[in-house]
């Protein structure tokens, strides 16, 4: 029985609750960046064992582990038979405190936690620019190194190739286009071109250095769905599309 995790997003943890799978041995490491996954912990950050109001529990322990870096030996703990890439989480920009450096995500902003000291005097680091990209690269060097001296390089390295998608079907049945500026987060936007074409970057840089990897993809079924259970958004797929990724899978062992 295979033994899956996936560093990545809701688009490959969604396949088994939208396709009625059960869910059993799987590892789901989200939340995150290659750039923050390697890097030196935020801290000290005071986090508590409850997640606050504003989060679920599964969102609480991904910025948790995100902040502390503890995804890594839960990774190598997990002895997964398949380690599952997709980098939509790639979107949203760094922070960097000291040292340490987290992913700037919804949950780290409705948490709370920006507002205690450590993070007092944080700097950004957006997505899109030159200083990410070197850190994200870094992070994929990092990535490797780490697979090849642990048990991970007995694991079938499985890149999920996503992108936002550019159309979507609408609650009445119809098609729309989004248009290239997209709502990321509150008074946030960003250049969906922009990102997918980062994406095909990221996407041909992991490839070029794991080539041993696999690749799946589901480009024709790649329609946004405004019935989606997380709502709207170039993410958020129709059901074909997450039935076509589980066939590709199914053939690989998963």
């Amino acid at each position: 029985m295979s033994r899956v995790a996936i560093i990545g997003s809701c688009i490959t943890r969604d396949l088994w609750p939208i396709l009625g799978l059960e869910v059993s041995n799987l590892l789901y490491v989200s939340r995150t960046s290659l750039a923050s996954l390697f890097a030196a912990p935020i801290g000290p950050v005071e986090t508590g064992e409850a997640p606050p109001a504003a989060l679920r529990p599964g969102q609480h322990r991904a910025l948790v582990a995100d902040l502390t870096k503890t995804a890594l030996a839960a990774l190598v703990d997990h002895r997964p038979s398949h380690i599952i890439f997709d980098f939509i989480d790639e979107r949203f920009d760094l922070l960097a405190a000291g040292p340490g450096l987290a992913t700037h995500s919804w949950e780290l902003e409705a948490s709370g936690y920006l507002a205690q000291p450590v993070l007092a005097a944080r700097r950004s680091i957006p997505r899109l620019s030159p200083a990410c990209d070197l850190l994200w690269r870094d992070g994929l060097e990092e990535l490797a190194a780490f697979v090849g001296a642990t048990p991970l390089r007995e694991a079938r390295l499985v890149l999920h190739e996503a992108q936002w998608a550019t159309g979507h079907r609408t609650a009445g049945g119809g098609r729309a286009r989004f248009p290239d500026a997209i709502t990321l987060m509150e008074a946030r936007t960003a250049s969906l071109a922009a990102h997918n074409a980062l994406l095909a970057r990221y996407q041909a840089a992991f490839l070029t250095r794991f080539p041993q990897a696999a690749a799946v993809a589901a480009p024709r079924q790649r329609i946004a769905d405004a019935g989606h259970r997380w709502g709207l958004s170039p993410f958020h797929y129709v059901d074909d599309y997450y039935r076509e990724i589980w066939r590709r899978l199914a053939a690989l062992g998963v």
